[in-house]
């Protein structure tokens, strides 16, 4: 058993979201975009040895390494052209 908790999303909904502004957009193409989007999924863990855990999970299936950015956190992104999708590993005193 993991001592991180992985805060995740439904992932048909998540992904039929995502075909839902897809089609929005081409439809509209008057609708301006950013120029940078992104997605973070977030662990939590009371330790940070639990917390890089649970975000190397995650960074493992994207290709990517995690990294220690610094105060307790721990993350790591994958970049899809101008979209990212990443995961944060938050302190315990940060998620209050």
């Amino acid at each position: 058993m993991s001592n991180h908790v992985i805060r995740s999303g439904d992932r048909a909904a998540f992904l039929a979201g995502l075909r839902e502004l897809i089609g929005f957009l081409t439809a509209h193409p008057g609708v301006v975009v950013p120029r940078h989007a992104s997605f973070a999924v977030l662990v939590d863990a009371s330790d940070s040895a639990a917390r890089l855990d649970g975000v190397k999970s995650v960074a493992a299936p994207l290709g990517v390494s995690a990294e220690d950015i610094g105060r307790g956190y721990f993350g790591a992104r994958r970049d899809f052209g101008p979209i990212s999708y990443g995961v944060v590993g938050v302190p315990p005193e940060e998620r209050q």
